[in-house]
Order: C-alpha cells, then structure tokens, then sequence
C-alpha cells in the first residue's frame, strides 16, 4: 500500500504483459492511462490518475513498430510532465535506433544520440534500460542512465539446465566479452567464430578459434535480428561436430527472414527475455522459450524508488 501512494508505474502499448509482472512484483497497480488516435493517425494520451508529486516510472520498449512506441513513449513522458510529476524514470526494456551509435561513413545519422536528447527534452529524469546495444551509449544522455544486463537471467536457466562438456561460442569478435563473461559464469570453455558481414541481412561464419567437436554450445548475444549470424554459426559448429546449441539472447527481434531461418537451423534451443513482446511470433518458433525480466527491473524499479544502490544488480 505504501508504494502504491508513493510512486506510479505506467505503460504503453509495446508491452503491457511485462509491466503487469513488473506491477506484480511490486505489488502495485498500473498506473492509469488512456491511449488512443486521433481519426489522422496522431497519439493522444490522458493520464486518469493525480501524479503530482509522485514518483512515475513509464514502461515502453521501442521495439516493432519503433516509430509509434517511440512516439507513444515521447508523448504518455510529456504528459506526467506537465501533470507535475516529481521524478519520471523511463524504463526502456528494448532500446530502438540504439544500433546507429557512431558514424561510420559519411552523410549519416547517429540516432541513438538523437533518441537520447529526445527523451531528455520530453521531461525524463532517468533511464533504466537493458542491454543496450552499445555501452558508450550511457554517455549520450544527459541525464543518469541505470544500464542492466539480462546475463544473470540467462545463466540461471543454462545452470538449470546441468549440461555437462559445455563451451561458450561468440558468434563473433566483437561479442567476445559478452561471451567470455557468459563462460566465466557457467564454468564453461570459450570459443570465437570469425563471422564476415556480406550485407544487411547476410553473414557468412568462417574458421572456429576454439573446440566444439562433441561438445554442448551455448552461443550468446545481445539481440537477435534476422537470425543470420546465430543460424550461420550454429550450421558451422555443428559441421565442427558440436553435440548441441542453445542460443541465448535478451532481446528477440525475430525480423524478415528471422523465423524461417530459425526453423531451418539446427539450434536445439533459443532462449530470449520478454523485454520485447512475443505474443504473435512465439508459436511460429518451435525451439523458443521465453524469460522474463520483470523480476531484475521490478527489483531496480523498488530501489531507485527509495533511493537505494543499484550495484548488486549491476555486472
């Protein structure tokens, strides 16, 4: 009862399921909120319950559609704003645009900065977010950012499940410390594939720095997209005489060709978090089983409310 006259926790349309678990945990209810469209397509928000003076937390992931979620996100933020909202922390389970962090060619955006300032000038007073796609990215904002990790999630499930001769494969260099970290916990071997990028949608995997050979693989990664890497690498180790691979991921954007790709692959299991919602896609992969995260970002929820460390919570 105390949190619940202290504090509001409010979400959009991208996830609601996960918010309702966040709440559950928190033993709060939803925040009161009405979402709709004007008949030209614009967003229009009313929040129903009094959060002047309150402590506001706003649960949107800018996954699919990115654009409406983002916008949805953007204007339920103004309006606990201008509702006088003491502190508004925006909790961003899956974070769009975050992959256009630099510029690497000539003539282009660097979105995830823009995205940044966005949430700052539409009132946010934190962030709490989920593996982002890049850590430099906690730099973009102006405002304090709490960055998360899913990996205690994952790991629990993969002690669960008590395989023996395991090793840790990045499916390739620049996921080598993600995965290294992933082995240190298991108590597992590492080994790294050297992938080439052909285009957009298409990878191509090439020699293993590592034994796999009759052994159980866990690949892991921040998201998963199209699918091409993780299915490009799982037919390699395989080939290599790999006994079984598990892929693990946070977010599981399962886009284009990402569904087909994965029926097709020989991963024995693909293991993602509810940080995006995968109602509509779930049945479609028979190898998919999904984590929450409610638990980790209710936790993180209830100590910044109070105004308590973060650290333990922090890999």
């Amino acid at each position: 009862m105390f949190l619940n006259e202290t504090m509001k926790v409010f979400t959009g349309n991208a996830n609601p399921q996960l918010c309702q678990k966040i709440c559950k945990y928190l033993r709060v209810t939803i925040g009161g909120a009405r979402i709709n469209r004007f008949p030209d397509g614009e967003v229009v928000v009313k929040i129903d319950d009094d959060v002047r003076g309150k402590d506001c937390f706003l649960v949107q992931p800018t996954s699919t559609p990115v654009n409406e979620n983002l916008m949805e996100l953007l204007i339920m933020l103004d309006s606990l704003k201008r509702a006088s909202a003491s502190r508004i922390t925006v909790v961003i389970p899956y974070f769009g645009y975050a992959r256009q962090d630099r510029k690497d060619e000539g003539r282009v955006p660097i979105t995830a900065k823009l995205v940044a300032n966005l949430l700052t000038v539409g009132g946010a007073s934190r962030v709490l977010a989920i593996d982002l796609h890049a850590r430099q990215m906690e730099g973009f904002f102006d405002i304090p950012v709490d960055h998360l990790m899913a990996e205690p999630v994952l790991c629990r499930y993969f002690r669960d499940l008590k395989l023996d001769n395991l090793v840790v494969v990045s499916p390739d260099v620049g996921n080598v410390k993600t995965a290294s970290r992933y082995a240190f916990h298991l108590g597992a071997d590492l080994a790294i594939i050297n992938k080439k990028r052909l285009t957009g949608e298409e990878v191509e995997c090439g020699e293993i720095i590592g034994n796999v050979k009759g052994r159980n693989v866990i690949m892991v990664d921040d998201m998963i997209s199209t699918a091409g890497t993780v299915c490009s690498a799982a037919k390699l180790v395989k080939e290599r005489g790999a006994s079984n691979v598990f892929v693990g991921a946070t977010h599981g954007l399962f886009c284009g060709p990402a569904i087909e790709r994965i029926n097709d692959s020989p991963i024995d299991k693909i293991v993602v978090t509810d940080t995006i919602d995968l109602q509509d896609k779930a049945a479609k992969i028979s190898q998919l089983e999904i984590l929450t995260v409610s638990e980790l970002l209710g936790e993180a929820i209830r100590r910044l409310h109070r105004n308590e460390s973060l650290s333990s919570l922090l890999i």
